[in-house]
């Protein structure tokens, strides 16, 4: 194993050389952004020489940071917890949209710096995001959408310790428990906007995933079933007792599994409607709860 230059004779080019070089070796696609990433993340050269080891035998490069830039944050991301993906960033725009409509806001989403500042017609609206993870979905709308009660679970205990660090920070809070159980029963029939990354992967597919993920993250995170649709199906199936009248439930799935996905919200009482975002590969299922005073569609 090569060693990190640690003469002060040799130059920080030099140093950020070698470690790109075992980077590479090591199968890094974007070695020269990781080795930056590493270099201004790491407190001494020691606490480096550490991380490109811990990169080089194959841990994600969040887990090695303790962080994954998403919707412009920095979300802290422990060893053994699901680290969120570009695509799910669709997920949040999708929901803050909803978020807005749902508070009476008619600004726009990111007008600049700073998050937006909701309209006080109506009580603030309810999120809820549930398989959290990290809490990255729920920590990122509480940054765009100012007033938001936010709430956030998961069954996974390394899970919920990240997430409280991410989500109590925006002001939310986070329960340890499967879907909908550790939640307080008074947000029944009050959640304006619930958003689920459930698994969707298929368990004969997990074997197919990159070694990072499936050697890394937690298994509850990525295995859906046997269709990948068991914990979507779950979900779905109790969504229309929290939600509030027009309130929406998202979920993100596959471009191939989405007809599926929107068949269980109609057996369930949802009137779902399908939003994709080709640049992120990312497709988003979302389901409004019928609203008896907004007129025959429900919708909002």
């Amino acid at each position: 194993m090569s060693a990190l230059p640690s003469s002060p004779a040799v130059s920080a080019v030099s140093a950020a050389s070698v470690i790109v070089t075992r980077l590479r070796a090591a199968g890094c696609v974007f070695a020269e952004d990781e080795a930056e990433l590493l270099i201004s993340t790491a407190r001494t050269p020691a606490d480096l020489a550490a991380m490109v080891d811990r990169r080089v035998d194959g841990l994600p490069l969040e887990h090695v940071l303790g962080w994954a830039e998403f919707c412009g944050l920095r979300v802290a991301v422990d060893p053994g917890v699901f680290v969120p993906r570009r695509r799910t960033e669709f997920l949040v725009g999708e929901a803050a949209a909803l978020v807005r409509r749902a508070a009476g806001a008619t600004a726009p989403a990111r007008p600049g710096p700073g998050p937006v500042a909701l309209a006080v017609a109506r009580p603030r609206p309810v999120v809820v995001d549930l398989c959290c993870g990290s809490g990255a979905v729920g920590a990122a709308l509480a940054s765009i959408l100012d007033g938001i009660e936010l709430h956030a679970a998961d069954v996974e205990p390394a899970a919920v310790r990240c997430a409280r660090r991410n989500v109590t920070a925006a002001g939310g809070r986070v329960y340890e428990g499967d879907l909908y159980a550790p939640l307080p029963a008074e947000l029944r029939g009050r959640v304006d906007v619930l958003v689920a990354n459930a698994p969707y992967v298929p368990t004969e597919a997990i074997g197919l995933l990159p070694p990072e993920a499936r050697i890394h993250e937690p298994r509850v995170a990525l295995d859906g079933g046997s269709d990948g649709l068991d914990v979507q199906r779950r979900v779905t199936a109790e969504a229309r007792r929290w939600l509030a009248p027009g309130g929406h439930l998202l979920i993100e799935t596959s471009e191939r599994q989405a007809t599926r996905t929107m068949e269980a919200f109609i057996r369930n009482g949802l009137i779902p409607r399908v939003a994709r975002c080709e640049d992120l590969e990312a497709t988003v299922v979302i389901g409004t709860r019928p609203d008896p005073g907004a007129g025959a569609s429900g919708a909002r």
